[in-house]
């Protein structure tokens, strides 16, 4: 029994003293938080998605804090789920401002369908873009494009994003989607991008994007995808605000330079340069014109090409004349 007595006093020592040990290094390296970081995640929606580029909401609300105290503001802090209202909230708990911060969306930068990207090859594994892309090119000629296998819409916890049997490609609901960027993350290729909602900065949301990242020759990408981004330039040349770039032979829009008028998607020979349905209806305007433009310029053409075959006839007829030989008089019949 003396045994027993003396192994639970041993026990029981070391336990006071391992607790107190562990008391003292808690003191000694006890990182003070603020409590309004406390105060600042309790209305943040939890999601915990990283769409706001922190490690989770206490990450942000951590964030938030460092960056009032820093500034006196929020700067451009944004929490993509929780959108303008709870920035709002936070603002009142910080006694700051909320910022304006421009509203994202996902955006698919792949326009290769089924119809325009015919396959060349099958694939029979595990039905991920992660595993597909690690393993061989793709089912189609573009190396660049959509696996298809539906990563992305995996990866969307708040039903943003969906396939399209018809076409093969992911479509993202914007009324759902609140630019979390998981479905970026998630895609091999990194086809998936976020880009501003309203590059216009107008009611109508008016956004343009070239939808390719193919980086093959012209040539090369046409073969692989009817509907390919061939880096000819010309949108580069026509956009008055210097918005976009032609590297690696594939074309960019910048969305901050970006003011959606829509002339380089009038002038993209391939239809890979993409835009929403307001931006649609001006460029519906501007191929019309140019058609229009296009046809007068034939018709004066003809008209000049016509004025000029009729002065030069008339310009040769005197000289034929003064070049043909005279005619002699036929003779008079006798006179009885």
């Amino acid at each position: 029994m003396s045994l027993v007595v003396i192994a639970l006093g041993v026990l029981g020592a070391l336990g006071l003293i391992g607790s107190l040990a562990l008391f003292f290094i808690a003191k000694k390296f006890y990182v003070y938080e603020d409590p309004r970081v406390g105060q600042v995640e309790e209305v943040l929606p939890g999601a915990n998605c990283g769409g706001c580029g922190f490690p989770g909401c206490h990450g942000m609300a951590d964030a938030c804090v460092k960056e009032r105290d820093a500034s006196n503001s929020l700067g451009s802090l944004l929490c993509p789920v929780g959108g303008a209202d709870c920035m709002a909230k936070v603002a009142a708990i910080l006694g700051v401002e909320a910022g304006a911060a421009e509203p994202k969306l996902a955006v698919v930068r792949c326009n290769g369908s089924i119809e325009c990207r015919p396959k060349v090859a099958a694939y029979d594994g595990a039905k991920s873009c992660a595993v597909a892309a690690a393993t061989f090119a793709g089912e189609t000629g573009c190396a660049f494009g959509c696996i298809g296998l539906g990563d992305c819409v995996k990866a969307c916890t708040f039903d943003a994003i969906h396939m399209n049997p018809v076409t093969g490609l992911p479509e993202v609901d914007e009324d759902k989607c609140v630019a979390c960027g998981a479905c970026s993350k998630a895609c091999p290729k990194l086809v998936i991008e976020i880009r501003k909602k309203n590059a216009a900065k107008t009611p109508a949301v008016k956004r343009v994007w070239v939808s390719c990242i193919n980086k093959d020759k012209g040539a090369v990408a046409r073969k692989a995808c009817a509907s390919a981004c061939i880096g000819c330039g010309k949108c580069q040349k026509t956009c008055k605000f210097e918005a976009i770039t032609v590297e690696n032979n594939v074309a960019y829009i910048d969305p901050e330079k970006c003011k959606a008028c829509g002339m380089c998607v009038s002038e993209c020979p391939t239809g890979a340069i993409h835009c929403t349905a307001p931006v649609q209806v001006v460029v519906e305007k501007l191929k019309a014109k140019k058609a229009a433009d296009a046809a007068k310029a034939k018709e004066e053409a003809a008209k000049k090409a016509a004025e000029a075959a009729a002065a030069k006839a008339a310009a040769a007829a005197p000289v034929a004349q003064q070049a043909a030989p005279a005619t002699p008089a036929a003779p008079k019949a006798d006179q009885q």
